[in-house]
């Protein structure tokens, strides 16, 4: 009888097994089915977004009215936006397909840059035309290789998850037709890159250049150790080790290391003149006995020690007993965004213990920053008049173009949100309106 009662309870368990692991493969094949009509959909929306945006880059091409250029480009700009969402929705995160986003990102750049100025004063140069001309054949010879892609996918059936899988499994050949399709793709476009390194469409960002204000011998490894146990605080330097950028870095310099039982510490270097572009110290850090004040003070002592002078605190907050301070090269009263350093103070000793001057050291100049076009009032009546303006600056910003306009920076609430809202000082354009979270603001501009 128990024999029989054993028999039934593992006759069931087996069954419930089975149904269990059935419906775990159908809730699979579920998400597997979910995640392939999601690919799929990225991808012909993408084909069919280059289809549209080959087509409008040849309407300009045949435009002659400025009042209709503008809104073209608007459109072209658009559909660069829907075609990088497409790329980013495939399974191509293994696959390099960077100069394809390159590509779409530099059109983009190029009509929002041309769309936002008056053409009717401004109109087309010979090069923006020409490169409007180079933009079209690329586009379109992009337009046919996803169009092939397109079709041989469609005619074999092709899945994405293979995509996936293949581009997962790195052991293995990728033999897949998709991925040598995009291989294609990408390798067109780079050649593109190559093409059009002289266009106008290239170098509208800042956000990659050369560094301008590395000053200074170079120096050597052994004085770069010299200079890094003088800024992590340690005598000895057996814990310390240091390794050389290699080829592809933006400059040449050292990254140094430092550990010990207590604290480590990391820091980038430069070669030229030995600058501090990083510094990272990491260490347990007891109760507050200083204040996030009192931590502003031995931030900007520490800027000073680099002689990185003219440095007005932008913002200060607290987390986990750790002051973070974000200051802004100040020149004749005027803000400049683009020089900007973070400094992090142990708030138990006050401690320096995190260090970033890389946007100082790439983009600070001898600027000559004009005076302003237009009226302090004359800005505030360009602003929401539902805003409360509580303080103002002069500031030197980077646009959305990438280039560095002087503008009036208003700080102001609107209900019981805060504001920093910025007009250009030459002709009261709305730059940006940016909405500020529940961080501490310090407004001083100068200690």
């Amino acid at each position: 009888m128990i024999r029989w009662i054993l028999i039934g309870v593992l006759s069931l368990g087996i069954v419930g097994t089975g149904v269990w692991g059935y419906m775990e493969h159908q809730e699979k094949n579920a998400i597997l089915i979910q995640a392939e009509n999601t690919y799929q959909r990225s991808f012909h929306e993408l084909t069919y977004h280059m289809d549209l945006l080959n087509d409008q880059i040849g309407t300009t091409l045949a435009m002659n009215s400025t009042e209709r250029l503008s809104p073209q480009f608007v459109e072209i700009w658009r559909l660069t936006s829907e075609a990088l969402a497409n790329v980013g929705q495939l399974p191509l995160g293994l696959l390099p397909f960077n100069k394809t986003e390159e590509f779409l990102s530099d059109i983009g750049d190029f009509t929002y840059r041309t769309a936002v100025r008056n053409l009717e004063n401004s109109p087309l140069t010979a090069e923006e035309s020409e490169t409007l001309k180079k933009l079209y054949t690329q586009s379109g010879d992009i337009k046919d290789e996803l169009r092939q892609v397109q079709h041989i996918a469609l005619e074999n059936n092709l899945r994405w998850m293979d995509v996936q899988m293949a581009l997962s499994n790195q052991d293995e050949q990728m033999d897949n037709t998709i991925i040598d399709g995009f291989k294609t793709v990408e390798k067109s476009v780079e050649e593109f890159a190559e093409g059009n390194a002289q266009s106008s469409i290239i170098g509208t960002s800042n956000k990659k250049h050369k560094y301008k204000s590395l000053s200074g011998d170079e120096i050597s490894e052994q004085e770069a150790i010299n200079k890094s146990k003088e800024i992590f605080n340690v005598e000895n330097g057996e814990n310390v080790t240091i390794a050389e950028s290699g080829e592809g870095s933006d400059i040449p310099l050292y990254s140094i290391s430092y550990h010990n039982d207590v604290k480590r510490a990391y820091m980038d270097m430069s070669k030229q003149g030995g600058h501090p572009l990083s510094l990272l110290i990491t260490r347990d850090i007891g109760n507050n006995k200083i204040s996030l004040n009192e931590g502003a003070d031995k931030a900007l002592d520490y800027l000073d020690s680099f002689k990185l002078e003219n440095m007005s605190l932008f913002e200060s907050s607290e987390y986990n007993n750790v002051g973070v301070y974000s200051f802004l090269y100040n020149e004749n009263d005027v803000r400049v965004y683009s020089d900007a350093v973070e400094v992090k103070v142990a708030l138990d000793n006050g401690d320096i213990i995190g260090l970033t001057t890389n946007n100082y050291y790439m983009n600070h100049s001898d600027r000559e920053i004009p005076k302003p076009e237009i009226s302090e009032d004359e800005a505030k009546e360009m602003v929401n008049p539902s805003v409360e303006i509580q303080e103002e600056f002069l500031a030197v910003i980077d646009n959305d173009l990438g280039e560095e306009v002087l503008t009036y920076e208003f700080l102001g609430t609107l209900d019981n949100d805060t504001y920093r809202i910025f007009i250009n000082a030459m002709n009261g354009m709305e730059e940006k309106v940016e909405k500020l979270d529940g961080t501490e603001i310090n407004y001083a501009t100068n200690f």
